[in-house]
């Protein structure tokens, strides 16, 4: 009964963002915010899979409206804590007896997310640790959840986007989220992480106990930190030390080993007392195949150059583009959009006039759909990437970008 209960629901919220994509596709308007606050409210309570495609959607600022944008981009932050009992549960049917483990464990949730939420607690020898605990019958839910997400998806041909980049993109979402139900795979990437980065004085990752981990309850040292959200308009010095901090550490997470944190948004990155990075959330880790970071690069110095001619040949290799005709006018703005942020110096992440024409490019790249596709074999990294990119933007970064590519780009020629 509560499944049924469930996945009327989801059907329910459905039918409402269908409704409102299908009267701005046929001209109309749309109350993006009233849709926003019942997505809120709705996959705040039900969580899982649905709640995760919302969050992975909140982070694409630059193509949803903003007052959308900006009700999603809650569930990062405010999502309605599971009750203590459930969550307690959980933890007794991975330790047994609490007493005999835990000094303390605060009942109330200091972050909340779509797979689980973290709570404080005192080990008896008096260590602080955070416990992230899986929702309970999260992994029972996962593949009906997943059936619907899938059924939401097909309004994507409303915008011409063909099935087999929705299936794609289907697929992505359904093997991130699996991945995520397995904390011990997590442990295992936070040790990896914390030996490979162990050079990088500004950055930090908590160190799980493994001892103390299990499939459905991650236990950490706790690494406190303020939420990079919450930095947006403070120190300017700070602010810009952890922007070069997380843009040295994408680079060498790519280019070096060939993995990129694929769960970019706000609330898994923290600055300490001591300025430094912290990255909190590692249960989705990406393999970056490198023939297709060679083919992203090549494409941004086409980009850079403004060759349209270039730029349809890079997306034609990387699988991006179908049908007849290139959209050259659309590259040509694309690149005017894009380029202000690589020329020589540092350049402002946070000007609102690069915002301003890429949100105003949206339009006509819906319209070119029937030509131009994201790549089904690197929709994540794409997601993924523009997620950070906003978190730079967040941030205020100023970068020298063009300093930063041309060794990048020298590399994708070898």
């Amino acid at each position: 009964m509560r499944e049924r209960g469930r996945t009327r629901r989801l059907l329910g919220l459905g039918a409402r963002t269908g409704g409102a994509l299908i009267r701005t596709r046929m001209g109309g308007q749309a109350d993006w915010r009233a849709l926003g606050e019942a997505l809120f409210e709705g996959l705040s309570e039900l969580k899982g899979p649905a709640m995760k495609l919302a969050q992975i959607m909140s982070q694409w600022d630059d193509l949803l409206p903003p007052d959308l944008a900006e009700e999603l981009a809650r569930l990062q932050r405010q999502a309605e804590p599971m009750p203590w009992p459930r969550i307690r549960d959980s933890l007794v049917a991975q330790y047994g007896e609490l007493g005999e483990v835990f000094r303390e464990i605060e009942e109330r949730p200091f972050a909340s997310a779509s797979m689980g939420q973290v709570h404080r607690a005192v080990t008896l020898d008096g260590e602080t640790l955070v416990l992230k605990v899986q929702y309970p019958g999260l992994a029972e839910v996962l593949e009906s959840d997943l059936a619907q997400v899938r059924r939401l998806m097909r309004l994507g041909r409303w915008f011409k986007v063909p099935q087999a980049r929705l299936d794609a993109l289907f697929e992505e979402l359904a093997v991130s989220l699996r991945g995520e139900l397995d904390y011990r795979a997590e442990a295992a990437a936070l040790a990896r992480y914390r030996e490979r980065y162990a050079h990088l004085d500004n950055l930090v990752i908590p160190e799980p106990l493994l001892e103390l981990c299990g499939e459905r309850v991650l236990a950490m040292r706790y690494a406190p930190g303020t939420p990079l959200r919450d930095l947006e308009s403070g120190d300017d010095a700070l602010r810009q030390g952890v922007a070069v901090t997380l843009a040295d550490w994408l680079t060498e997470e790519l280019f070096t080993h060939g993995e990129l944190h694929a769960d970019p948004h706000a609330g898994n990155f923290a600055v300490d007392d001591r300025g430094r990075l912290v990255i909190y959330d590692l249960g989705a880790v990406i393999l970056v195949p490198e023939p297709s970071l060679r083919a992203m690069i090549q494409l941004l110095e086409a980009t850079l150059a403004r060759d349209p001619m270039a730029m349809d040949e890079a997306l034609l290799r990387l699988g991006g583009r179908q049908g007849q005709g290139a959209p050259l006018a659309l590259y040509r703005e694309s690149a005017e959009a894009v380029g202000p942020l690589f020329a020589p110096g540092e350049q402002d992440f946070s000007d609102v006039r690069v915002h301003r024409r890429l949100r105003d490019l949206t339009p006509k790249v819906w319209a070119a759909m029937d030509r131009l596709q994201p790549p089904a074999d690197t929709l994540l990294l794409s997601r993924t990437l523009n997620g950070h990119y906003w978190n730079l933007v967040r941030l205020g970064a100023r970068l020298d970008m063009h300093a930063r590519a041309r060794p990048l780009m020298e590399w994708a020629k070898g």
